[in-house]
């Protein structure tokens, strides 16, 4: 898993997180993950294609705040460490 988070690269998550991820349209009644996240709250999420539509839209924004925690994570870890001799 982590060949496949490093050999991804965030040229084209970013893009891909504002137009699959956002889908900000319709802007009414509500952007298309806000519609989603209300029908979940209310128990109305049952149908494949909505559920469908979760991961479709919500796949692109994990896989991307994944991506940016392991680059984070690896920044940090290859700092050198003090040591006291």
């Amino acid at each position: 898993m982590s060949k496949f988070l490093d050999s991804l690269s965030l040229t084209w998550l970013i893009p891909l997180v504002l137009l699959l991820g956002a889908a900000p349209w319709p802007f009414e009644p509500q952007p298309h993950l806000v519609q989603k996240a209300l029908m979940f709250q209310a128990g109305t999420l049952s149908k494949p294609i909505d559920i469908f539509d979760v991961f479709w839209h919500g796949g692109p924004i994990l896989l991307t705040l994944v991506k940016v925690g392991r680059v984070v994570y690896l920044r940090v870890s290859d700092k050198p460490q003090e040591t006291d001799d």
